[in-house]
């Protein structure tokens, strides 16, 4: 395929940047570090009427689209890429009130946006902390003897957004029996037992499960059992 050098299809105004040494044809300055080719000859953007436009570099579309639409003139800036052979997008002329006015109204999108984040981070605290609650609950509902702020302590550890914990599972959110009793039994493993130690002497997970699982037997019927001798 032969290389392209024409620039992009566009219905507007074209400016280039170009990439040697150019000079205008009419007012003999430069070179130009933009310019318009009118009748195959360059013109500084002064000569082409466009020298009160100001420009704005690509990368950010918002910005860019909205400042075409406040300016009543804009002008497309390409670049011809040797390498790739292609002429390439590299921002826009447009007036300097129309800019202002773009950025303006992008300040308040991002105004904006920050109070919405503010207002669901809110949301999901309030709805973290319900969640929390109702999971203590039903630790304690099942194991009426687990002190309270263990439960509290459990529930908050296996419910934290994003962590990927039993909590969080559809079976956590869903508060079922399974899920909770998981999340007490992971805690008791931990803090209740050697687990960890065995662990960290080089003892395999399964054979360290296998040793202390009766440990966490105990600690679990006690705390069933309080439940039992208070309603006895």
């Amino acid at each position: 395929m032969a290389p392209r050098t024409t620039p992009p299809p566009h219905a507007g105004l074209l400016v280039h940047q170009p990439l040697g040494r150019r000079h205008c044809a009419v007012c003999r300055r430069g070179p130009l570090p933009l310019l318009v080719m009118e009748n195959g000859a360059p013109r500084c953007l002064d000569c082409a009427d466009l020298g009160h436009l100001v420009f704005l570099p690509r990368g950010d579309t918002a910005l860019t689209r909205r400042s075409r639409e406040e300016s009543a003139l804009w002008a497309l800036v390409v670049r011809f890429n040797r390498r790739k052979g292609r002429y390439e997008r590299q921002g826009v002329l447009v007036e300097e009130e129309a800019l202002a006015r773009a950025e303006q109204r992008c300040l308040a999108d991002a105004e904006a946006r920050r109070r919405r984040r503010a207002r669901d981070a809110r949301r999901r605290a309030a709805e973290d902390v319900r969640f929390t609650e109702a999971f203590a609950a039903e630790i304690r509902r099942l194991y009426p003897g687990c002190p309270e702020e263990r439960a509290r302590a459990i529930a908050e550890h296996a419910s934290v957004r994003g962590s990927g914990r039993v909590g969080r599972s559809a079976a956590g959110r869903a508060l079922s029996e399974g899920a909770v009793i998981s999340a007490v039994v992971a805690s008791v493993r931990h803090l209740d037992t050697p687990y960890d130690r065995l662990l960290m002497s080089g003892v395999p997970r399964y054979e360290a499960r296998r040793r202390i699982a009766a440990g966490v037997e105990t600690v679990l019927r006690g705390w069933e059992a309080a439940g039992l001798d208070s309603t006895g």
